[in-house]
């Protein structure tokens, strides 16, 4: 059975990502991109569904583990009877074909290993057929193969599906091995030094977080954000994934199982904004390239979703023959949500032009002609019902967060055409403007309840409300704003966290309930601030970062009943919450 959500460690590539439990299996990895199918697929199952563990024999429990330094390389501590040892998991920077690399090290005395490598591909599907040469054991299936190259004196045999090594380190001894993956048809590449790929990929990552521009209380959680959220960018062709992993749970057995292994516009322009909050311009631009690409066309044929390269046909199924995590069921891969219009993304992806506007990445002229075509189909369809940024699945609604950040759309065009000078029909937009600020403010308010709800008509809250203050559509002092916050913090409250909202099917369309939303609770925190409320912000900024585990990661979802991460993880949104919360509580 798979670990606990938090007892997993991320490394990547920039181009795709592995989960590493404290057990020393590795139990997630898509090759050779975060959406391929995975071949090592047991955290939505069990070991028979792909996976590599690498541990001492006899039950010896991981005794710590860390990055080394700013990077993704993890390293694993094991105590023993007879000894020590620490396993080394990276991913080095891609040259041509992905590889993980597992390096064992003796500490003290002398220690017997063994690894169990099951490679199932096709997601967890497809058992592949394995041979033997001098230096490599060779898994093919259809297009995959993956080549494990076995270091001298290690011996390795087949046992019940799955290529076994045995072989003991004694101290100052390393054992290195390499998987690489590469198409069915081409000849193993040209081999990897371990060591040199290891110096490399540490110093590559502390290169990158040096960058870094925050210097505040929360230095470490806030740059281990960043890391977490640039490996979840898919670096040849600058699209950001809402997280690397599909179908974990937002409540154990439920099945609000789905796949986050795409580029959602929100989410990849949520992300943009704390990186380049944080000195991070590069990914900007290159996010913006990507921009380009996958929404070239028909403004009305936008999707909210898109896979990493660009593509529009994500289509939804179910894995049957996956258990799922903890037998949370079903697995799905694929995202029905591409087909849904979320007016909000709009906003996102204006206010993130004009944050890189303000960075000083200058505004080109076709990116500029891209702008005006967005706001010309949100001129016209701002007033309709949408699915909202929470993707329900219960019908359109005019929600108050869709039409917020129509505002925001329309608000940031003004500005960004005032500061550059740029032919734009200028007036319209401040007439939009106005038009969507009054709409919300006559329907989107219950003058009964004297708070902002989720939807037009409705009376049950939304924590997206709070960006009403996020975003400026009112100033914080407003009294409208004050009682809003304060009624989100007491009747979304799930255990001292935030919800999104009250989940049920008249709420959403789906069956079941779901954990505290991670975000939501750092949105709070950041209107806590803004109203005024600094220390009652602090303290729930340190408890939400204190679910975090031992290396800082969080996932989206937090079971405030049974302590544990749930929903997939390491989760963009979440990330991203805590760097901007971190700066506001640093610019209070």
């Amino acid at each position: 059975m798979a670990g606990s959500i938090e007892d997993y460690a991320l490394i990547g590539d920039l181009q795709t990502a592995a989960l590493v439990g404290r057990d020393g299996s590795v139990d997630w990895l898509c090759l050779p991109r975060f959406d391929s199918p995975a071949c090592f697929a047991g955290l939505l199952g069990d070991a028979r569904h792909g996976a590599w563990r690498l541990a001492p024999v006899g039950g010896a429990e991981c005794t710590g583990r860390r990055y080394r330094q700013h990077s993704l390389v993890l390293e694993s501590d094991w105590e023993t009877p007879e000894g020590a040892v620490r396993i080394t998991d990276f991913m080095p920077h891609r040259d041509r074909v992905p590889q993980l690399v597992r390096i064992v090290e003796g500490l003290r005395g002398e220690v017997a290993i063994r690894g169990e490598l099951r490679l199932r591909f096709n997601h967890g599907r497809v058992a592949p057929w394995v041979r033997r040469t001098e230096h490599h054991r060779v898994a093919v299936a259809g297009p995959d193969s993956a080549w494990l190259r076995v270091p001298p004196g290690v011996h390795t045999y087949g046992q019940d599906g799955a290529t076994v090594s045995e072989f003991t380190v004694q101290a100052g001894r390393q054992v290195p091995f390499v998987l690489t993956w590469q198409p069915s048809h081409q000849h193993m590449a040209s081999r990897t030094d371990p060591g040199q790929a290891l110096e490399r990929t540490v110093l590559a990552w502390r290169d990158w977080a040096a960058n870094c521009r925050y210097a505040g209380e929360w230095q470490d959680a806030v740059l281990r954000s960043l890391i977490t959220l640039k490996a979840l960018a898919y670096e040849p062709t600058g699209g950001i994934v809402a997280a690397p992993t599909a179908s974990l749970p937002e409540l154990i057995g439920g099945r609000r199982n789905w796949d986050y292994r795409f580029c959602w516009l929100r989410d990849s322009s949520m992300t943009l904004s704390a990186l380049l909050r944080s000195g991070f311009r590069d990914e900007a631009a290159a996010w913006r390239k990507w921009l380009l690409r996958a929404i070239a066309g028909d403004p009305g044929d936008l999707q909210t979703v898109y896979g990493v390269a660009g593509e529009r046909g994500l289509p939804e199924t179910v894995a049957n023959w996956l258990p799922g995590y903890r037998d949370s069921a079903p697995v799905r891969f694929g995202n029905a949500a591409v087909h849904q219009l979320q007016l909000d993304v709009y906003g996102e992806v204006v206010d993130t032009l004009h944050l890189a506007l303000q960075a000083g990445i200058p505004m080109e002229r076709q990116v500029w002609s891209l702008l005006r075509s967005l706001m010309s189909y949100l001129e016209r369809h701002w007033p309709d019902p949408d699915e909202g940024l929470w993707e329900v699945r219960g019908g359109r609604r005019h929600f108050v967060h869709s039409k917020v950040m129509s505002w925001v759309a329309a608000d940031r065009a003004v500005r960004m055409a005032e500061a550059t000078g740029l032919p734009a029909p200028v007036d319209r937009w401040r007439a939009m403007r106005d038009q969507v600020h009054a709409d919300v403010c006559a329907n989107g308010y219950h003058r009964g309840r004297g708070v902002f709800v989720q939807h037009y008509g409705g009376k049950e809250l939304d924590a997206a409300t709070l960006f009403i203050v996020k975003t400026g559509f009112l100033p914080p002092d407003d009294p409208r704003v004050v009682r809003t916050v304060e009624a989100v913090r007491t009747e979304l409250d799930h255990g001292g966290f935030v919800r999104r909202y009250r989940t049920g099917p008249d709420a959403d369309g789906l069956p079941g309930s779901e954990g505290a939303f991670l975000a939501c609770s750092f949105w709070l925190a950041d209107a806590l601030v803004a109203i005024g409320r600094r220390d009652e912000a602090r303290e729930l900024f340190t408890r939400v970062v204190a679910l975090g585990n031992d290396l800082g990661l969080l996932s989206e979802q937090w079971d405030p009943a049974e302590r544990r991460q749930l929903g997939n993880t390491p989760q963009a949104f979440t990330h991203v919450a805590l760097v901007n919360s971190a700066f506001a509580l640093l610019e209070s």
